[in-house]
């Protein structure tokens, strides 16, 4: 008699089942000839239309001033696609298909007169929708802004949701200002011509699959949420590392440095959805809510406070990975006395209930030894008896690590017992791997990013409060390091974990940087 064979059901829900179906769209993206279109853009729209995501129909309009015909900033796209695509292959067919809805307007930003020839092109649509349901992308500098959205209302392409323009949606990219001030002025003008509602500010950290698990990870499994409070963690760490240089953005680092670039957002959003209390539903303001009181909980760090709680370095010239790199003061664009920071770490302690005394660490480097984004909570050690007592230091205490880039998965590390006779002790992985386990491809952020725009879902869109808050948190820190000369214990080689300084910070409690390592 043959045994019979029980497994466990794999029980799957799916959460997208009530979604309002996407209406045919006319997007209109500003800064058409930029890189960001052609890189990222582009790509993106034609991978969701290849695989049946657009709405039907849609169009893409490029706005920008140099002089173009449709057929040549096809011909341009296509060029880019063939060398940026995800799928490293281009479907000519589809291709064509696809670039059939693509056309061309070419104007200055600043003419109001430009937008008028806009508003002809979007309305020559025989389909209503296409001539209403319009999703303005500016992909342009922060300080045109402004003057753009007033353009697109004065011409009436944007109107608030009172008068007409319920289907009027503007994404504006980072950075949103260079600071508080500068980013209350910026929300400020943005709203005299649409709502908040109407605003949906992009963080591309936002739309990677793995940090949207973050939020599926800590809510829908039981077992963590037992965990996750200031009893049995002991600290936290989130690195976000990269192992190349400024490169050609000399300029533009310059002007933000690692604090603006990395910290104030896409460190700072990691966090938020680490630390944050469970949303009452998955509806995006309660989610953007829940996130903005984590913010709202963090203890600000006054400026007199910064020496000891924030640490600032900048790479001189060393190797990475077999190649020999400049110090940061001899890249390109660069002042050679230039204080500007390309490496920071960071102790935050969240002032709620769930995480009173644990200390968060947030560290980010350029030319550091491996590009990796990862947060790792670090469990309490057992008490001092039995192994604990015998091993002392040489014990390790439990910890979770999220991988979010790359090798996508999520480790949980234990003590196990070494086989043999002797009595051995040392911590072992389980490892969950997004690419073992769902065999599928990650598509890239843009992609689930201008697909959540395109349906008016702001759940992965930064809200005006949320954005004014982190700079809340940075600006202190900016404003003390502000042209002070770096001190030795600041510099750090090219290809080294970051200055002295870091290590110092987390020693101050007892504690030592946990560094990525390569997933194999």
């Amino acid at each position: 008699m043959n045994e019979a064979v029980h497994l466990d059901e794999l029980l799957s829900c799916r959460l997208d089942n009530g979604r309002r179906n996407l209406e045919p769209c006319t997007i209109v993206i500003f800064g058409a000839s930029g890189d960001l279109t052609s890189r990222k853009l582009i790509p993106a729209l034609y991978h969701l239309f290849i695989e049946g995501s657009l709405p039907t129909p849609f169009r893409i309009i490029g706005f920008a001033r140099r002089e173009k015909t449709d057929d040549s900033w096809r011909a341009e796209l296509r060029d880019a696609l063939g060398k940026f695509s995800r799928s490293k292959t281009v479907d000519d067919a589809k291709w064509q298909e696809f670039a059939a809805q693509i056309t061309y307007c070419r104007g200055d930003l600043t003419n109001p007169k430009a937008f008028e020839q806009l508003g002809l092109d979007i309305r020559e649509s025989n389909n209503e929708s296409l001539r209403t349901n319009l999703l303005f992308y500016l992909s342009i500098s922060p300080t045109q802004f402004a003057e753009v959205v007033e353009n697109l209302h004065t011409s009436g392409l944007l109107q608030r949701p009172d008068q007409g323009g319920a289907n009027h949606r503007v994404i504006v990219e980072k950075p949103f200002g260079t600071d508080l001030r500068s980013a209350q002025l910026l929300n400020a003008e943005l709203m005299k011509f649409c709502h908040e509602a109407q605003i949906f500010r992009i963080d591309h950290y936002l739309g990677k699959e793995t940090v949207q698990n973050i939020l599926t990870f800590r809510f829908s499994n039981s077992i963590f949420e037992q965990l996750w409070n200031r009893h049995t963690v002991e600290q936290v760490q989130i690195t976000v590392s990269e192992n190349l240089g400024v490169g050609s953005r000399g300029g533009y680092y310059e002007e933000s440095g690692a604090l603006r670039d990395m910290v104030q957002n896409h460190l700072l959003q990691v966090l938020s959805l680490v630390a944050m209390e469970p949303p009452v539903s998955l509806q995006a303001e309660s989610i953007r809510d829940e996130k903005v009181k984590l913010l709202r909980s963090i203890r600000p760090i006054a400026q007199n406070e910064v020496a000891t709680n924030v640490v600032r370095g900048q790479y001189t010239a060393g190797e990475v990975m077999g190649e020999q790199r400049p110090a940061y003061r001899h890249e390109k664009k660069v002042a050679p006395d230039s204080t500007v920071e390309t490496y920071v770490a960071m102790r935050l302690f969240i002032d709620n209930w769930r995480w009173s005394t644990v200390p968060f660490y947030l560290r980010t480097g350029k030319n550091l030894p491996l590009s990796a984004s990862e947060v790792r909570v670090q469990f309490r050690s057992t008490p001092n008896v039995l192994y604990t007592a015998q091993c002392n230091q040489r014990l390790d205490s439990n910890a979770i690590t999220l991988r979010l880039q790359p090798d996508e998965g999520i480790s949980l590390r234990f003590n196990g017992k070494v086989p043999g006779t002797s009595m051995q002790l040392r911590p072992v992985r389980m490892h969950f791997s997004y690419d073992s386990e769902f065999g599928a491809y990650t598509p890239e952020a843009y992609e689930r990013l201008l697909l959540e725009a395109i349906a008016g879902d702001a759940t992965l869109f930064i809200r005006r409060d949320e954005v004014e808050t982190a700079w809340r948190i940075v600006d202190p820190i900016g404003t003390a390091w502000d042209r002070k000369p770096l001190n030795g214990k600041e510099f750090y080689p090219a290809g080294t974990w970051g200055p002295v300084a870091a290590d110092e910070l987390l020693a101050q409690l007892g504690h030592a940087w946990r560094h990525p390592q390569p997933i194999h």
